[in-house]
């Protein structure tokens, strides 16, 4: 398995200095796209200098943003423009590592939304392909910059104060489960279907599974659980310092009639073991009334409890008196920022290519056993499932 070795500015064919601008394709121009674009846009010398997508429409609104880019419908044609310095890839997963190591092998930086991978084995494919090419590769799992999560791990995680954790709790509610309805039945013609399903076996036009596609396990993405579990379990081993699950069960299902021939649960628990001794839980369903996202992490000598934006700690001891914080603002314009200052740099970015692997090797581990109906057994140290 390819670790996470170390960067080196040496290794690299064209370092971009502190005032260097960064001309910046995008690939994937849906809602999620353009709106790290927009992000990418705010911080000073970058430069979009690119878009693509399958639908023409799409172009045509990211160009509205980008005016004098220029625009594909093949990301093979984006990625070999000379000019370019890095990809932001917004696709739908099952895209990613195609994208990713595309760009990289022609030389770019990639910044590529969670989840990294469609299928398990894509992770050390795309690892290879930023240590072979010496390239940065930022995971879109924006926790891993913000503010709120760097200082509520210095409190209470390196400082000790949170003592021995036991158990995570992740619940994520709604996300793919949320009634849809597409806003065309006919497909339109300026959009290459074809193109869209890739590597994904040929099926008639379905809007459903165009606009919606996280609905449709295991074709299009693994649901609530890729979608959703991935940012959280992400957290866990940050904060945790073990990535390496050993132990996989899940249960669900699609428990109401969403009339659009889903796949995915709506409804999923998960339960995962750690090698250091710990369990990982989540849950999410679709119902409207439940609490919305957060994490708990149970320790022997308190509980932290926090969310993309407001953390409380509670020491164990009686009338301990709860400390919160509130820290407002994008977490993902920390991580853009992350990402930019280390194309100039070349160090690590937070969320590599090899922790986006580890951590989304974890969801795919859950989705196995939601399909097969079993819990799933792993060597973390082979990335290899056991058979006994």
């Amino acid at each position: 398995m390819i670790g996470a070795a170390a960067l080196t500015a040496a290794s690299y064919s064209k370092i971009l200095g502190a005032n260097d601008r960064v001309r910046l394709g995008v690939s994937g121009a849906g809602g999620r796209g353009i709106y790290v674009m927009k992000i990418f846009q705010k911080e000073p010398g970058v430069e979009v200098a690119a878009v693509c997508d399958v639908y023409g429409k799409r172009i045509d609104e990211a160009l509205t943003s980008a005016p004098g880019a220029r625009s594909f419908t093949d990301h093979r044609k984006l990625v070999e423009m000379k000019d370019l310095d890095a990809v932001l890839i917004g696709t739908p997963d099952h895209w990613h590592a195609a994208q990713a190591i595309d760009a990289m092998n022609a030389g770019k930086d990639v910044y590529v939304e969670k989840p990294l991978t469609l299928r398990r084995e894509e992770g050390p494919q795309i690892v290879r392909a930023a240590r072979v090419n010496n390239r940065i590769c930022q995971v879109g799992m924006q926790q891993r910059s913000g503010k709120i999560y760097l200082e509520a791990q210095e409190r209470f995680i390196r400082t000790g104060r949170l003592g021995k954790v036991t158990v995570a709790k992740c619940i994520w509610h709604g996300g793919p489960a949320r009634p849809f309805r597409p806003t065309v039945s006919q497909k339109p013609a300026n959009l290459d279907w074809d193109r869209f399903l890739g590597q994904v076996k040929w099926r008639e036009w379905n809007p459903y599974m165009y606009f919606n596609y996280r609905a449709f396990l295991p074709d299009f993405g693994g649901g609530k659980i890729t979608d959703l579990f991935t940012h959280w379990v992400d957290v866990v081993h940050m904060y945790l310092e073990d990535d390496g699950p050993v132990s996989a069960t899940a249960v669900g299902g699609i428990y109401h009639d969403f009339k659009d021939g889903r796949t995915a649960p709506d409804t999923i628990h998960l339960m995962l073991q750690y090698r250091k001794g710990f369990t990982v839980t989540f849950e999410s369903t679709a119902l409207p009334n439940m609490p919305d996202y957060h994490i708990e992490f149970l320790g022997t000598e308190g509980m932290l409890w926090i969310s993309r934006h407001r953390y409380e700690f509670l020491a164990a001891e009686k009338g301990a008196v709860p400390e919160k914080k509130e820290i407002p603002g994008d977490i993902t314009a920390d991580h853009v920022q992350n990402f930019l200052e280390c194309c100039r740099t070349r160090c690590m970015p937070t969320a590599d290519a090899y922790i986006g692997h580890r951590s989304v090797q974890a969801s795919h581990l859950c989705v196995q056993s939601y399909l097969d109906k079993r819990t799933v057994r792993f060597d973390p140290d082979r990335e290899e499932i056991l058979t006994a």
